[in-house]
C-alpha cells in the first residue's frame, strides 16, 4: 500500500512539473509577444548602424572630395542606395530576430524567473512601477546579448555581402575604391573616406 501511494506521489509531482513547465513556456510567449515591438525596434537598429556611419562618412567625402555642382545628385543617389540595403536588409534581420527571440531571450526568462514572476511581468507592462519589472530590464542587457549574438552569427553570411555591395556602390559614386566593411552584423562599416585619404 505504501509503494503504491509512493508510486501515486510521483506520478502526481511529474504531473504538476511538466505542467509547471508549460505554463511558463506559455507565460514566456506571452512576454515574448508584448515585447516584439521592442525586439523589432533593436534588429532594425542593429541593421541600419552601418548604413548610418557609411551616410555620414560618405557626406564628409561629398564635403571635401565632390565638385559643389555634383555634391546634390550624387547624395541623391548614396540615398537611394541605402533606402535599397534597408528595404533589402531590414525585413531579413527583422523576421529572423523574432524567430530567434525564444531561443534567446525566451530562454533568459525561464531560467532567471519563476512562474509567478513571469505571471507579474504580463502583468507588469500594465504597471511599470515593481521590482520584477526593475530585474526584467536590468536583465535587458543579457537578453538583448544574446539574441544579438545569435542573430549576429546567423545572418552575417546575407548581410555582409548586402553592406559590401552597399559601400562599392557608395564608393563608385564618390569615385574612391571601398574599404572592406564590418557588416551589419559584425559592427560599424570602415570608412570609405578612409580610402579616399589614402594617397
Amino acid at each position: 500500500m505504501k509503494r503504491l501511494f509512493a508510486v501515486a506521489l510521483l506520478i502526481l509531482g511529474s504531473a504538476v512539473c511538466a505542467q509547471t513547465t508549460a505554463s511558463k513556456k506559455e507565460l514566456v510567449a506571452r512576454i515574448l509577444q508584448l515585447q516584439q515591438p521592442a525586439i523589432e525596434r533593436s534588429a532594425v537598429m542593429m541593421t541600419e548602424r552601418p548604413a548610418a556611419v557609411l551616410i555620414q562618412q560618405a557626406g564628409n567625402v561629398l564635403q571635401t572630395r565632390i565638385a559643389p555642382e555634383k555634391r546634390d545628385a550624387i547624395g541623391r543617389e548614396i540615398q537611394a542606395d541605402v533606402k535599397k540595403y534597408a528595404d533589402d536588409a531590414v525585413p531579413l534581420v527583422r523576421e529572423r530576430a523574432i524567430k530567434l527571440a525564444p531561443s534567446t531571450i525566451g530562454v533568459l526568462l525561464e531560467e532567471k524567473f519563476s512562474e509567478d514572476e513571469l505571471k507579474q511581468l504580463v502583468a507588469i507592462f500594465e504597471s511599470l512601477d515593481s521590482p520584477v519589472h526593475r530585474k526584467f530590464l536590468q536583465l535587458g542587457v543579457d537578453m538583448e546579448k544574446a539574441l544579438s549574438e545569435k542573430l549576429s552569427s546567423e545572418m552575417r553570411a546575407v548581410i555582409d555581402p548586402k553592406i559590401r555591395a552597399l559601400e562599392q556602390s557608395v564608393a563608385g559614386r564618390l569615385g574612391i575604391s571601398a574599404t572592406p566593411a564590418q557588416g551589419a552584423t559584425s559592427g560599424a562599416a570602415r570608412s570609405p573616406a578612409r580610402a579616399a585619404s589614402k594617397p
